[in-house]
């Protein structure tokens, strides 16, 4: 073996590195959010986890990746650690899949149709099919598919490379010399996984290792320890990304560790005492790449088997391992944060976590903005605390969030994700602001409660029909974007007219009243002071809505559109025009039509 096979070697691995990081990657885009979805709903119970498990490790190609984002997730308080271990388990059994794929490698026969499956054979047709669909097509997703294509082909050349450079190693008696250390059970694993944990990869090192098998030199008794090792190292990944988080955060790498040794021990102990029982004449025969394909998943598949029912052991031994100072009840963990940076290896998690955190955000606007208009008519100064204390945390999930989707918006993002991320940035600032609103709303309360000053009963009716259209515009807003319910959208706009005429009318209603001595100037600026903070609500929502719909469409020309509906006599934006209209109809006024034209507001 000389200085080029070296180099074709450390090429050949180069080439198979990259090409799963871009199988894994592209996949990862075509799946998007969904998994996130799913991973929430399935991880309850113990089976379905492990299926997940398997499932999202074999669509991304990568369990180290799955194990960092459940690190991830748990560190944001997002999972239990009791959620994650039967998705690791499963994760474990899912990583098998690449093996299987490379050890078609090893296929010899004469056969054109047999040949056809050697990836040597069908790789080139794989690539030009993935290049075609990258350089000739507009769909986002059929040039994700083509990078899963170019990935695949890649990782295959690597494996194919490899192959080649260390053929030569089956005629040194140098190398053979050197193998004999791998007659050592403890050292073998160490090698596995040291090799593992060095270029962070199981698969990378398994398609070493099925190289080296096609040189002949590999006996069934050295692979088997070195797979195990594998597997053990595959877990330094987790290991490092889990360096400054919660407790709980660490506690999931250590059930990837557990899972991993107390299985390496068990099978190996297993194996060994059949063997001297039976003696197995398999032991000392050369393995194939596809007999390493079968132990590696016997070995996650036995393991599984064996430590499923042990789940609930598993967590209290990573407690037992990773301990912390009991949290007084109610208390949450004072190092638990928002969105965890972890999550950002894969985006599409990212993504679907950023709009849970907005989702709670949008809530948390509701609710502060709906106890400020109480206070408007019954003051409450804890209430009044606990407005104050939500908008600091509304302002923190703007800051935190915005932050973290500019972060995720230089990653390389499918059409659907950076639409999301744009709607996203678009949505936390209008909620933000209406935040602010509902503290300025306090101020008016706090001024109507210590000055003790009163509405006229007709102020005070005309201001009860404003304050009725402002809740739903804000309930329809709020629910539109959390349901991502479209429909719901529309009806934002029509409302928000609605309440722009009615701010005119309740304006003029006052100046009235002032000009007969009916009201004081004092009231006129307080309920001036509340119109302009609703009528401000109203727009934000309109913002959101109109994002909400923009997005879809693909545009966000949202002066245009506006201008459209307004213009073009929608028969949808006047219908409900004039249902609301018809719903919030000021005493002693007469009903409004819709109008064929409504004035854009610049």
């Amino acid at each position: 073996m000389d200085i080029f096979s070296v180099i074709t070697l450390f090429g050949g691995l180069a080439f198979f590195l990259y090409g799963m990081h871009l199988l894994s990657s592209s996949l990862e885009k075509m799946v998007g959010g969904k998994l996130e979805r799913i991973l929430r709903s399935m991880t309850s119970n113990r089976f379905k986890a492990l299926l997940l498990g398997m499932g999202i490790t074999i669509a991304i190609q990568s369990s180290s990746a799955m194990t960092v984002m459940l690190v991830g997730l748990v560190n944001s308080g997002i999972m239990e650690l009791g959620q994650t271990i039967g998705v690791i388990m499963g994760s474990n059994i899912g990583t098998t899949v690449t093996a299987w794929i490379l050890s078609l490698s090893g296929i010899t026969s004469d056969n054109v149709f047999v040949q056809l499956l050697k990836p040597e054979s069908f790789s080139p047709i794989v690539a030009l099919i993935g290049i075609i669909l990258i350089m000739f097509t507009k769909s986002s997703k059929k040039k994700d598919i083509g990078s899963v294509c170019v990935g695949f082909a890649i990782l295959m050349t690597g494996m194919t490379m490899m192959s080649g450079a260390v053929k030569p190693l089956a005629d040194l008696p140098q190398f053979k010399e050197v193998l004999t250390i791998l007659d050592n059970p403890i050292i073998a694993i160490l090698v596995g996984a040291g090799i593992t944990a060095l270029i962070q990869s199981s698969a990378a090192s398994l398609g070493i290792l099925q190289s080296l098998a096609m040189t002949g030199s590999i006996s069934f008794s050295m692979a088997l320890p070195v797979i195990m090792g594998q597997n053990i190292g595959t877990c330094i990944t987790a290991l490092l990304s889990s360096i400054g988080t919660t407790k709980s955060a660490k506690r999931v790498t250590a059930v990837h560790i557990y899972f991993n040794v107390l299985g390496t021990v068990i099978c190996l102990s297993g194996f060994y005492i059949a063997n001297s029982i039976f003696h197995f004449t398999f032991t000392d025969q050369p393995i194939s790449s596809f007999m390493i394909a079968v132990v590696h998943s016997a070995f996650n598949l036995i393991t599984t088997f064996i430590l499923l029912p042990f789940c609930n052991q598993l967590e209290k031994l990573a407690v037992i391992t990773v301990r912390d100072k009991r949290l007084k009840p109610g208390k949450q963990d004072p190092h638990a944060v928002l969105l965890d940076e972890r999550l950002l290896l894969s985006p599409s998690f990212a993504i679907a976590e950023c709009r849970n955190a907005t989702t709670k955000m949008a809530d948390l606007v509701r609710d502060t903005i709906l106890d400020a208009i109480g206070l408007l008519s019954h003051f409450d100064s804890a209430t009044a605390e606990k407005i104050e204390k939500n908008e600091e945390t509304i302002d923190q999930y703007e800051d935190k969030l915005g932050s973290y989707l500019v972060k995720i918006s230089s990653k390389n993002l499918s059409t659907a994700d950076s639409n999301d991320v744009s709607q996203l940035l678009h949505t936390i600032g209008d909620f933000e602001r209406i935040g602010d609103h509902a503290v300025n709303l306090l101020r008016v309360a706090r001024e109507i409660h210590d000055k003790d000053l009163k509405f006229s009963e007709k102020a005070q009716q005309e201001l009860e029909v404003f304050t009725g259209a402002i809740i739903e515009i804000l309930n329809i807003t709020t629910d539109a974007f959390v349901e991502n319910n479209l429909q719901l959208s529309y009806e934002v706009e029509p409302l928000e007219q609605v309440i722009d005429s009615l701010k005119v009318e309740l304006k003029n209603r006052h100046i009235r009243r002032l000009q007969e001595g009916k009201c004081t100037i004092e009231l006129g600026f307080v309920l001036s002071d509340i119109l302009n903070n609703f009528e401000r609500v109203s727009d934000h929502c309109s913002n959101i809505a109109v994002c909400l719909i923009q997005i879809k469409d693909s545009t966000m020309d949202t002066h245009g559109y506006l201008n459209e509906i307004k213009t073009s006599g929608d028969p949808r934006f006047t219908g409900y025009y004039n249902r609301f209209t018809s719903k919030y109809t000021l005493p002693e006024s007469r009903h409004k039509k819709a109008p064929q034209e409504v004035p854009v507001k610049s």
